[in-house]
């Protein structure tokens, strides 16, 4: 068996457990500028331990998105189930927005860092772009936001909300606000034929 596959034994898996939510934690309050020793610190492991685990910081940011991206998966599949297909989309752009705030890390992963390794990642976007594409189809088809909008459009329109928490232009954190202005842009108004 791969040592990829291998089940870890207890203790390897609280520590492991450990490493990914102390670093959540500092990539969350400080994003990149979190550092190795840091976590193995506050995690109260050494850096061996950590390093068995991670071989650098790019590994560890890796596999803390693929878990994030599984939970997303759920949120399309939870936004699909709504009966309204402008809520249904509203639901799922709007639940993916809130699983980035207050994560620094998470949030620069959505803005397109490349710091990640993305294949490994590649699972979990596509199932969830699948949920999406159905959930956007299902909208468009029925009227209820914009005849133009496709899967890409949902990360650019994302990640313009995105910036808007992680950057805080003018100061300005009120990430919602942006969000219901740019949901004003996408929803179809009026008669949709």
């Amino acid at each position: 068996m791969p040592d990829a596959e291998r089940p870890l034994r207890a203790d390897a898996r609280r520590n492991r457990e450990q490493i990914m939510a102390t670093a959540g934690e500092l990539f969350a309050s400080r994003g990149r500028a979190a550092q190795m020793e840091e976590i193995a610190a506050r995690a109260g492991l050494g850096m061996g331990t950590l390093y068995r685990h991670f071989p650098n910081k790019q590994a560890l940011l890796t596999a803390m998105v693929r878990e994030r991206f599984q939970g997303m998966a759920e949120l399309a599949r939870s936004a699909e189930e709504i009966a309204d297909p402008g809520e249904a989309f509203e639901a799922v752009l709007r639940g993916y927005l809130e699983a980035a705030e207050g994560d620094a890390a998470f949030q620069l992963a959505l803005m397109g860092s490349t710091e990640l390794e993305w294949e490994d990642i590649e699972e979990q976007k596509a199932e969830f772009g699948a949920i999406v594409t159905r959930i956007i189809e299902r909208a468009v088809s029925e009227g209820r936001i914009r005849a133009d909008l496709t899967l890409p459009d949902f990360p650019m329109l994302a990640s313009g909300v995105i910036s808007t928490m992680y950057f805080r232009p003018g100061g300005n954190t009120d990430w919602r606000r942006h969000l219901e202005l740019l949901l004003d842009g996408v929803r179809r108004t009026g008669n949709p034929g």
